[in-house]
């Protein structure tokens, strides 16, 4: 099979950097079936360790300090825009004008404004996005939404999510950009509950009313030095800066189809490791995920005569996974769901069809965040309305 070369640019080699960087390496070896070839063209980053790093071990032709150098050059198809939250915006906009395709780790932008104003510029210029919303690709939740889709759990009523991270859970962990409103946007509402509301979006449709609660619980964090990250340490003697954004958000909704659900999402809880779970409950059955275990749903049907939940264990007969290892209840990871993501971002790149999750269903999410940072001003239930600009 002739496969056309994508060369790809990625901005930033933070964590969420070297993990898609070591996606596009592994896409050979895990899907033969593929349209492309994954070249790892040029990585931009302002820390001189990190471009050693990209070329002396993930193997890039070539780095540049300033992501701007990227924006025109000719021979690059794909942006992959992994730097700090609020540069997102002006680099998918750049990518844009100049033709690349973009993909943005979420949130495409750290404040809603930002996310529409990015989608606005990518679907003029006609380039085909993708957002970071990586959970919807575990295997078993993509069965999941097979069982939903074809009415095995009847016409669902309540849906309850939530992501609960102990990442911010220390009092001595650096104040990284991430708790800084002027350089991450909102707090957990722009960072994991995008991600919890995602899954309940595509498991079962638009939100349509909400009401919402936040809270900061941590107020001042040590100072970092340059390239701390959120999962650094301080010292008790260190200078403290003030935390600019919040630390839980809470909320209720209503769904279109006439659901009902919760969430609830922390990044200073205590226990909850990385608990991005939903339970998502019908007419005719219940199901539960966790990507604490990942690789375990569990599922009560109504006709099932043992009457009681039955643990699903992933393996090859779901999507994907056979991709990765053969068998059954041979566990897969955190990575290899980036990877699927790569995969089919960069076939629709390929193709040239929509990606889901698309900027489109980023803005589909900060319309709702919207409406929730109404509700926490109010104390009201706010209708969602979309933000989309034509």
């Amino acid at each position: 099979m002739e496969r056309k070369p994508l060369r790809i640019a990625v901005v930033g080699l933070g964590w969420m950097g070297q993990a898609h960087s070591r996606s596009y390496a592994r896409i050979p070896q895990l899907f033969e079936d593929r349209t492309y070839d994954p070249v790892l063209a040029i990585c931009a980053d302002n820390m001189e360790d990190r471009r050693d790093m990209a070329v002396n071990s993930f193997g890039f032709e070539e780095v540049v300090a300033d992501w701007r150098d990227i924006m025109d050059r000719d021979d690059i198809d794909v942006v992959t825009c992994t730097a700090p939250n609020m540069l997102h915006e002006e680099i998918c906009v750049a990518a844009a004008e100049t033709g690349k395709h973009i993909f943005c780790e979420k949130p495409v932008g750290g404040k809603p404004e930002q996310t529409v104003r990015a989608e606005k510029a990518c679907r003029d210029a006609g380039v085909v996005t993708g957002v970071g919303y990586n959970y919807r690709f575990a295997p078993l939740v993509q069965y999941l939404k097979g069982l939903i889709e074809d009415g095995t759990l009847g016409n669902i009523t309540n849906y309850r999510g939530r992501f609960f991270s102990m990442y911010g859970s220390d009092p001595l962990g650096l104040l990284s950009w991430r708790f800084d409103i002027d350089q991450s946007g909102h707090g957990v509402s722009t960072d994991i509950l995008s991600h919890s509301m995602d899954l309940a979006h595509m498991l079962v449709g638009p939100i349509t009313k909400v009401m919402g609660h936040q809270k900061t619980f941590i107020t001042e964090r040590p100072i970092p030095q340059p390239g701390g990250t959120h999962y650094d340490r301080g010292n008790p003697d260190d200078p403290k800066g003030p935390v600019t954004n919040e630390d839980y958000f809470g909320a209720m909704c209503e769904f279109e189809n006439g659901a009902i659900g919760t969430f609830e999402t922390s990044r200073s809880i205590i226990g909850p490791e990385s608990q991005n779970a939903f339970d998502v409950y019908g007419t005719k059955g219940a199901a539960n995920w966790n990507l604490e275990t990942m690789n375990e749903m569990g599922l009560f049907l109504v006709d099932d005569k043992a009457r009681g939940y039955t643990t699903v264990r992933g393996g090859d007969r779901y999507p994907y996974h056979g991709n990765f290892v053969p068998g059954d209840a041979n566990s897969i990871a955190f990575e290899d769901l980036v990877t699927i993501e790569d995969y089919e971002y960069l076939q629709a790149v390929s193709a040239g069809t929509k990606h889901s999750a698309s900027f489109a269903e980023a803005v589909d999410y900060v319309s709702v965040q919207a409406a929730l940072l109404k509700s926490t001003e109010t104390g009201t239930w706010q209708d969602v309305v979309s933000l989309r600009l034509d």
